[in-house]
């Protein structure tokens, strides 16, 4: 489903004038964070045949059709398969070439090139050639920047499947699952949680408990166990990300560039050990690489993520805590914050037992996170998260007042 792809020298690559399949390798050009070549095998690399040498990337009819003006001016189409600093590695029909992104650089930060993007480059005869245009993105995962300004961060570009790895070495945190789903099911990518590492968990009841704690936080999201070390999993992953693109998230230490290195079947991502007393690790991946999977599909390895910020997520937290938004349909009040208003459906689920209060509260935070983040680029929306606050606070201090016998409590009227 994702193409994973090295930065290679295009004469390391075969052209498509190349036949068949063979069982060796070529040598590319060093990963960053690796040390040294890389060998990538020769079935992960595109070959002629009936079919176009870049369908193994992702390239079908309509993305064809929609670089057919492209064609027209004698423009050459690729997947960007690495970006740095201002360069890029695209993968074409006669294999990788150096690309400079000068023609592409908008002020828009989520319009920049990015892994997994297709492109239009130039033609043979430039040395580095150009990136001309992108084609319109189907999907793109998208974070909120470390800035103070109202700013996404694209990690990747037309993905199918977002894969959340997350290490069953060290305690799992649920709330940072949930928030990794809400940007996934947000990008139009079909999230799937990967729990690595899975041969450190002492004993299967332990493990199923884990699992069973993961599954009822994330509804209608596939939950494997994995152990890359020993190829525990790795074929029904591989069988989930057989066709399209995939890509690879997690914090440092999961174990992404080893479950990468077990699904592409070569150690094409360098790894390091984790640190004993916290089951953290350094960054090994420094840039997000695309590789062609041997099953099918390609993966996008991205480095691992300190900071996941909702970036205008609000229908990828809807999907997370589904459950939440139908208990709410039964609230009283229509804009209902599920704090202390009367008739609240979903406090009545938690004190029933129907609903956990921990995913109640990482409800209440992951939505007020994401109004904060969209308000900061909408004036309108501003006044109105101002003026909610507002309403709520004067309802709290009259609640306390209530208490205190010092008149009746009554809500607000809603908006």
């Amino acid at each position: 489903m994702f193409h994973t792809s090295v930065s290679a020298s295009p004469d390391s690559v075969p052209s498509a004038a190349g036949t068949g399949v063979t069982g060796s390798s070529v040598t590319a050009s060093s990963v960053s964070g690796t040390s040294g070549p890389v060998a990538v095998p020769t079935a992960c690399v595109p070959q002629a045949g009936s079919r176009h040498p870049l369908t193994p990337y992702g390239w079908d009819e309509d993305w064809a059709a929609a670089f057919a003006p492209h064609a027209a001016q004698g423009l050459l189409p690729g997947r960007v398969v690495r970006v740095d600093r201002g360069l890029c590695d695209v993968v074409t029909e006669t294999g990788v070439v150096r690309a400079d992104t000068e023609f592409v650089v908008p002020h828009d930060p989520m319009k920049v090139v990015c892994t997994g993007d297709w492109a239009a480059v130039d033609p043979e005869g430039r040395d580095p050639r150009y990136v001309r245009t992108l084609l319109p993105r189907r999907t793109a995962f998208v974070r909120s920047t470390s800035s103070k300004r109202s700013e996404g961060q694209i990690l990747a570009a037309n993905v199918d499947h977002a894969v959340v790895a997350m290490s069953l070495a060290v305690e799992l945190d649920l709330g940072r699952i949930e928030r990794f789903l809400a940007l996934a099911w947000e990008s139009g990518a079909q999230p799937v949680v990967v729990l690595t590492k899975s041969d450190l968990v002492p004993g299967p009841v332990a493990l199923s408990h884990l699992v069973e704690d993961v599954v009822a936080g994330a509804p209608g999201v596939p939950v494997l166990t994995v152990c890359a070390r020993a190829g525990e999993g790795v074929e029904e992953l591989a069988d989930i990300l057989g066709r399209g693109t995939s890509v690879l998230l997690g914090a440092s230490g999961a174990g992404k560039s080893t479950l990468a290195n077990a699904l592409v079947g070569a150690d094409v991502m360098g790894v390091q050990a984790i640190r004993d007393q916290d089951g953290k690790g350094r960054h090994t991946t420094t840039t997000r690489n695309l590789l062609p999977l041997p099953a099918g599909g390609v993966l996008i390895d991205t480095p691992g993520l300190r900071g996941v910020g909702l970036f205008d997520a609000g229908a990828g937290v809807g999907r997370v805590f589904s459950e939440i938004e139908e208990f709410a349909r039964g609230c009283r009040f229509h804009d209902c914050a599920h704090e202390s208003e009367p008739g609240c459906a979903v406090r009545t689920a938690v004190d029933e037992g129907e609903l956990s209060h921990r995913r109640l509260e990482s409800y209440r935070k992951l939505v007020r996170e994401n109004q904060w983040i969209v308000a900061k680029s909408d004036a309108r929306l501003r006044a109105d998260v101002r003026q909610d606050w507002k309403r709520r606070q004067a309802e709290g201090r009259a609640a306390a007042e209530a208490k205190r016998g010092r008149g009746p409590w009554r809500p607000a009227p809603p908006r």
